[in-house]
């Protein structure tokens, strides 16, 4: 018995971390053109005397606040340096990097072909995991600092929940979360439901920009959460309906069971094996049963309505 319960768990573990996606498009013949550019090497391991031509070369990095003395100051600090020389450990070669962005900016302009690649500017941010990536149309920034690896030394006084989401793997679902925020309509629908479809939504497109990167990164899950989500999501689903939650438009539900956080709050005695922003992972499920149940495209998607995708879904959690 103990034999096949750990052969269970094993499988559970290796399904959970594998994409839903059973198809990936073919981008093959999709052109994108972006540069990368090395702020964060230009910066620190420049001479001082190549400050003028840093701000001729990153204007959008030099506001007026921030003064040559300052910058100055910022090239010789030790602590700088040493996150620095730390972050070039593993970023010294992106040509990583650049495959994947290419492969994303594919994916993305197969659906939408009016989009238009970023130039990629790498840099580091003083760990500010809040801000990891920036996406402004035509430009990208990507704070490397936050992407040493969940065990760094750097990370060791972080939540553990942020710190699952440091690791090189995540830059790319990072990159592309920054890009799906700018795709959707503004949300107007106040209803629980009708935000959890909302991101559900935002991580719908995942699955089609990111095909062969797993659940479990996208939606920034451990193992163990993930696992969790998926055994216990009719009993997720029974909790929102006895509780009449769906169409309740209380704002405390947002920091209860949508935001990022060590753990979703049912307010039961086992809420701290949850994960954080459940009713995402829920939202997520309901968009992926109105796709398998409905003849649309990724573009009616995007703008159909929350609550009448809600009816169409044809949802039932999986027992």
């Amino acid at each position: 018995m103990r034999f096949f319960i750990v052969v269970f768990l094993i499988l559970l573990s290796f399904l959970s971390c594998k994409s839903d996606n059973k198809e990936v498009t073919d981008v093959s013949h999709i052109d994108v053109n972006f540069s990368i550019k090395r702020y964060e090497v230009d910066f620190y391991k420049g001479p001082k005397e190549n400050l003028p031509s840093l701000k001729n070369k990153y204007p959008y990095l030099f506001p007026k606040s921030f003064s040559d003395s300052l910058a100055i100051a910022k090239m010789t600090d030790k602590e700088e340096l040493d996150l620095f020389n730390e972050t070039q450990k593993l970023y010294s070669d992106v040509s990583d990097l650049k495959s994947q962005l290419t492969s994303l900016f594919k994916h993305i302009k197969f659906y939408n072909p009016k989009f238009r690649s970023p130039n990629v500017t790498t840099m580091i941010s003083n760990i500010n995991y809040d801000s990891r990536v920036i996406y402004a149309d035509s430009l990208l920034l990507i704070s490397l600092d936050v992407y040493l690896g969940k065990e760094h030394k750097f990370y060791a006084d972080y939540p553990k929940y942020i710190k699952e989401n440091n690791t090189n793997e995540n830059i790319i679902v990072d990159v592309a979360n920054s890009i799906t925020e700018n795709q959707l309509l503004t949300q107007t629908n106040r209803s629980f439901i009708g935000k959890m479809i909302h991101e559900g939504k935002k991580m719908y497109l995942l699955d089609m920009y990111l095909p062969t990167i797993s659940d479990k990164l996208k939606i920034g899950f451990s193992k163990e959460k993930l696992n969790w989500a998926i055994t216990n999501e009719e009993e997720i689903w029974k909790y929102f309906i006895e509780r009449k939650l769906l169409f309740s438009t209380d704002t405390k539900l947002n920091k209860r069971f949508l935001d990022n956080a060590p753990f979703s709050k049912f307010y039961l005695e086992d809420d701290n094996q949850s994960p954080g922003k459940i009713g995402v992972w829920l939202g997520w499920q309901i968009v992926r049963s109105y796709m398998q149940n409905n003849d649309v495209s990724l573009q009616e998607l995007l703008i159909i309505d929350s609550e009448d995708l809600f009816k169409k879904s044809k949802y039932k959690p999986k027992k």
